[in-house]
């Protein structure tokens, strides 16, 4: 299979147009779950004044994403996504090095993200990146459906 180019895609911010390319290729990646709904993520990290979604646009269609969130300490990385039509050219380390320096940009002196551990091909990505596991346990509480 021809890889494309990791320098095609344009990097910009998530437009409210492609909103439903986003949730396919987020789909397409495996990175969304029934339990969230990722309308509701999506218009609040763009209404949010410290959250943006990135994104990579190639001949027109989102081929990769990333939602990035700064909570006044750290940064947060979400929803980071790569078409398969684009796995393998770079894309993936360009699209976590934009969001890092929009992170930086907030105030952010280090970033977190959440990875399963039985997803090893995540991890060694991330682990390529200079990511780190922590010695940390993720808690979480929900409050309604989302």
């Amino acid at each position: 299979m021809t890889r494309a180019a990791a320098a095609d895609p344009e990097i910009g911010t998530l437009s409210p147009d492609d909103v439903e390319q986003a949730i396919e290729l987020w789909a397409e990646a495996g990175v969304s779950h029934p339990w969230n709904d990722a309308h509701a993520d999506i218009a609040a990290a763009l209404a949010c004044p410290t959250g943006t979604i990135l994104a990579a646009r190639a001949a027109g269609r989102i081929v990769a994403t990333v939602m990035a969130g700064y909570d006044g300490h750290r940064g947060w990385l979400y929803y980071v996504a790569v078409a398969n039509s684009h796995r393998g050219t770079g894309l993936g380390r360009a699209i976590v090095t934009a969001a890092e320096d929009w992170l930086r940009g907030q105030g952010a002196h280090v970033i977190r993200l959440m990875v399963r551990r039985s997803n090893e091909q995540a991890v060694g990505f991330y682990e390529a990146l200079g990511f780190e596991a922590g010695d940390l346990i993720v808690m979480g509480k929900r409050f309604g459906a989302g």
